[in-house]
């Protein structure tokens, strides 16, 4: 093969035949694949990877196989070009490392049982069937499946059950779609059904550990998110049903499998009655995100992973567009600012970072792109900022005649910025490369040189980062009306500022709204007077204060010192996002004192002062007419008050855990997670640990484990610690879709932080046998690079890792968490002393 070729264009298949065996006492498949399709040349190349190839067939000949586990294929001659059909008979095994066709495990009364699933994104579809395993290699699917069935199961697919002969279920050929897209699954299901508008079937199934009520947030979501993508998309659609399913073991979110949607369980099954609103929201958003993916991913496929950023970029920005109309009393847009804008701007100001389209071939790279501060929510604001510069109109209308040009097929982006901005009447392409082909953002400077307003732009870094003069398109989104819409030049001079100040009325301010991505250094003079009109401003622009601050200030361009003063003036305010946006200020300040010292002390008398009033305001308990900025406050300032030893809130919390202590899971949900942690950090003992970790366990709520997980690593006590951290490896007890939650929480904690560590070095062969093949499993290095802020660690971490620099796909991730953790400790000798000096002068 020449490199760089892709199978598809060896052989293009045209529809499958695939029938499979499954036994799950043995994990073993049994597999016969048929393929018809055309054969560009006699040298054919498959796609397998863990299989035993008993025999091929072309066109009802037997024919000589060579399989190469290297390359993770299957190479024979075909006797001619053209169309041909290949048959392969083949064995395989069901693995438990969530990707391919693998067992999900879970406990009812005790009983260990099982589902098992499917999660073929991005390449394993190839450890289930033989396969061109390209997004451009679409085809139709006709699955037959059989297994060891037990009365009362129930199986699923893609597409609707046709019949079933001896025990073999058959489902609806597919559309023509991506071999990633099939999904399967069968067991001891429960579902609940509705249908849409059009006739669409709808559908949320789970095991039978949930309660039947936890179904119905999910399906309702469902139901109105499709007929509203039917109504914004303009296009309807193009299955018989939509299927939801909860698997209980599950690496990612959730997967948009064409027609069966999988999630972990924590982001489909919800107890209404007991549910944060954060996990409501994320419930929500994540299924509106794989529906909006049954379009933009699903009937148009990106024609290379390159392009991944086309589905998830995209589908990022829908979830928001349509939680925002389905539920605009929760103002989810508010949550855009404080997760996804935050989470891109912090990522992506790392010298090193992927840029949103990013050339990748093997499987290992195409795993390591899925950077979801890039991928999904950087993308997602170069979305949102083409929406804001072209309306809603355009965009609905670009998308339409997207859907129509490339249904059933694949794009690039370029098809994309060609629709869109044809509906717009504008040229996007050339803004857009600027910020989809580089790395980073810009940081705009603003000051008042000779009376003269000016601009200039230059990648903002945190951390050390080689300036490679590269240059954005911005859109300034001024409220000064007779600014220009962008920004296309290093530097720009826009008027007189007495002048422009006078007519204006208001202090000048770029990004109005934070849609598009770059931040703000004004000129101290003229920072002071947006600051002295803050309580003209909105909440979003005072988030954007602080988060802008907070950046400057992490990348050196201001000092922390100087934004310790300012934190009075954002104290009080009753926004959800503010408050966020103060308190993320605040947790970086922890970085600058160690555990036990006068400096902490100081810091947490400062905590206090700025949260007791708030504390006292919201309590634990949520009121019925209460806003939904105080439900999203609540958590933010509680966890605050906890830290900083608030007398009140330390006794009270302890107070409501012996009420409850029969069952924990009964906490207010907003802020079970903090309660629990309060109680293990200065109440625990032996039997508050055995029953938080029985409840982790045998609870089917997904949001009461993530608390208990939260909780429990927060233990002082180092006997407690080694005994999580001997679960790290027991999947009976701690879920490996879980396990790098443990790992990152004991690793944060001082007491566990050398012991998790160390078990990380030890065990990282163990680790990357485990989760090596999912796409998370670099993450591992990420959660590691978030905690550390010693040279000794510094030190540690570029002994155990860069040796592993050359491994595919982890390479970029090392380099660049290195730069992470060499900055934080220079930011923090650096800052050290001006830091504490600043919060002793607060108090």
């Amino acid at each position: 093969m020449v490199a760089g070729q892709r199978l598809v264009d060896i052989f293009q298949p045209t529809h499958y035949d695939i029938y499979l065996d499954i036994n799950r006492a043995t994990k073993d498949i049994a597999g016969t694949v048929a393929i018809k399709g055309g054969a560009k040349q006699t040298e054919i190349l498959l796609h397998q990877k863990f299989m035993t190839v008993q025999q091929v067939m072309i066109d009802d000949q037997v024919v000589s196989a060579v399989v190469d586990d290297d390359s993770e294929t299957i190479a024979f001659t075909a006797p001619h070009t053209g169309e041909i059909t290949i048959v392969v008979d083949y064995t395989a095994p069901l693995t438990d490392t969530m990707m391919g066709i693998y067992p999900s495990y879970y406990q009812i009364n005790g009983e260990k049982k099982q589902l098992i699933g499917t999660q073929f994104e991005t390449t394993a579809a190839r450890q289930a069937f033989p396969s061109v395993d390209e997004p451009a290699a679409k085809a139709t699917f006709s699955l037959a499946i059989k297994y060891d069935e037990q009365v009362g199961e129930t199986i699923i697919a893609n597409m609707p059950e046709e019949k079933v002969v001896d025990g073999v279920h058959y489902f609806a050929e597919t559309v023509k779609m991506s071999t990633y897209l099939v999904a399967f699954a069968f067991g001891d299901m429960q579902s609940k059904l509705t249908q849409t508008n059009s006739g669409v079937q709808v559908g949320v199934f789970s095991t039978k550990a949930h309660q039947a009520s936890e179904l119905n947030f999910a399906l309702d979501i469902a139901k109105r998110a499709i007929e509203f993508f039917e109504d914004y998309y303009q296009t309807p659609y193009p299955l018989p049903h939509s299927w939801q399913l909860a698997l209980p073991d599950f690496s990612a979110g959730a997967m948009e499998n064409w027609g069966l949607v999988t999630y972990r369980e924590a982001y489909l099954a919800l107890d209404e009655n007991n549910a944060s609103l954060e996990m409501k929201q994320r419930v929500a958003t994540v299924i509106a995100h794989e529906l909006a993916r049954q379009w933009f991913g699903d009937l148009v496929t990106m024609q290379w992973w390159d392009d991944l950023w086309l589905n998830e970029s995209f589908a990022n920005m829908m979830e928001y567009v349509a939680i925002d109309a389905l539920e605009p009393d929760w103002h989810i847009w508010e949550l855009f600012q404080t997760s996804e804008a935050a989470a891109a701007l912090q990522r992506d100001a790392t010298d090193g970072v992927q840029s949103v389209h990013v050339q990748v071939e093997e499987p290992a790279e195409i795993d390591a792109i899925f950077d979801g501060a890039i991928v999904y929510a950087k993308g997602s604001r170069m979305l949102v900022m083409v929406r804001a510069l072209i309306g809603d109109d355009a965009l609905r209308r670009g998308l339409k005649a997207y859907f129509e040009a490339h249904q059933y097929g694949n794009a690039r982006g370029a098809d994309l910025w060609a629709a869109l901005g044809q509906a717009a009447g504008i040229d996007l392409t050339t803004m857009m490369n600027t910020w989809l082909e580089q790395p980073g953002y810009p940081v705009l400077t603003v000051e008042v040189v000779a009376g003269q307003l000016q601009l200039s732009q230059q990648q903002f870094f945190i951390g050390d980062g080689v300036d490679q003069d590269r240059q954005w398109q911005i859109p300034l989104n001024s409220n000064y009306t007779d600014v220009q819409e962008l920004m296309v030049t290093n530097k720009v001079v826009l008027g007189d500022y007495k002048t422009m100040r006078q007519q204006a009325g208001a202090p000048f301010r770029l990004n109005v709204g934070n849609t598009a991505h770059f931040i703000v250094n004004y000129a101290p003079d003229l920072l002071q007077e947006i600051l002295a009109d803050i309580d003209n401003l909105d909440a979003i622009t005072q988030l954007q204060l602080l988060q802008d601050l907070r950046l400057l200030a992490e990348g050196c361009q201001i000092s922390y010192a100087v934004i310790v003063p300012l934190l009075r003036s954002f104290a009080n305010s009753h926004s959800g996002v503010v408050n966020t946006a103060l308190y993320q200020v605040v947790n970086n300040l922890k970085k600058f004192v160690m555990t036990g010292t006068e400096a902490e002390n100081q810091l947490q008398q400062l905590v206090n002062q700025l949260s007791a009033d708030q504390f006292t305001r919201l309590g634990w308990q949520g009121q019925s007419d209460e806003t939904v900025a105080d439900q999203v406050s609540r958590p933010v300032i509680v966890d605050a008050a906890l830290y900083a030893k608030n007398a009140v809130a330390v006794s009270s919390a302890h107070e409501l855990v012996v009420t409850n202590r029969t069952a924990l899971v009964a906490l207010p949900a907003d802020v079970r997670a903090d309660i629990l942690a309060n109680e293990v950090k200065r109440y625990g003992d032996r039997a508050l640990f055995d029953q938080l970790l029985s409840d982790y366990q045998t609870t089917a709520d997904g949001g009461y484990q993530r608390d208990i997980m939260v909780a429990l690593t927060k233990t002082k006590d180092v006997t407690f610690i080694k005994e999580i951290i001997s679960y790290f490896k027991n999947s009976d007890v701690i879920k490996p879709q879980d396990l790098r939650g443990w790992y990152r929480g004991i690793l944060s904690n001082d007491q566990g932080q050398q012991l998790a560590w160390d078990w990380l070095r030890d065990e990282w062969t163990w680790l990357e046998k485990t989760v090596g093949g999912d796409m998370e499993f670099t993450t591992y290095i990420t959660v590691t690079a978030a905690v550390f802020k010693t040279g000794k660690r510094l030190a540690e971490f570029k002994a155990f890792f860069e040796p592993k620099i050359d491994t595919p796909g982890l390479g970029r991730e090392i380099t660049m968490d290195v730069n992470v953790i060499a900055g934080r400790v220079d930011l923090i000798t650096d800052e050290k002393t001006a830091v504490h000096q600043a919060i002793s002068k607060a108090l």
